[in-house]
């Protein structure tokens, strides 16, 4: 049994690793400092998500101080635009909306891009709101577009970092 879960493992560190290299190759992967916690972050590393038919433009928070601001102090966002926030090991994660100015939703994505689970955020609060398995992907869009698209668990998100192509 131990073998099988290192091997588990080691399979998914060559599948991060892909992962990095491929946004590299396609010069999607920059990570760039944080700004200040009093302002809202832009982050230069960009992947392209599908849902069905529809396509995502998310922006990569890979480090700590990323995920930590996350999409604090933005006053708009795009329609099809969000955050994906990946985390370097499974784990159950929790999300809430401390300066954050706009009504968010939130997937909790497994591995392979199934959606665990989804809800909805409300500004400025304190709430948590957190997945139901371990997860390494989460996902933010604005409050109500995975609700208007039917997304809810069970749902297959393609794209690079779950390792199927847009």
């Amino acid at each position: 049994m131990t073998r099988i879960v290192f091997q588990e493992q080691y399979a998914l560190s060559l599948k991060l690793a892909f992962v990095a290299a491929c946004l590299s190759t396609l010069g999607l992967f920059a990570p760039t400092q944080a700004l200040a916690q009093s302002h809202a972050q832009r982050l230069e590393t960009v992947v392209q998500l599908g849902a069905g038919m529809h396509n995502i433009t998310a922006e990569v928070a890979l480090t700590p101080q990323e995920h930590q601001i996350g999409l604090m102090h933005r006053t708009s966002m795009g329609s099809n635009e969000g955050m994906l926030f990946v985390f370097e090991q499974p784990a159950q994660q929790c999300f809430w909306m401390k300066n954050t100015l706009i009504p968010l939703a939130v997937a909790f994505v497994a591995d392979d891009g199934t959606v665990v689970n989804v809800d909805e955020m409300l500004p400025q609060t304190l709430d948590n709101h957190c997945s139901t398995k371990p997860v390494r992907f989460v996902l933010e869009m604005n409050k109500g577009w995975f609700s208007k698209r039917g997304i809810k668990s069970g749902f297959k998100l393609t794209g690079i970092p779950f390792g199927t192509p847009r």
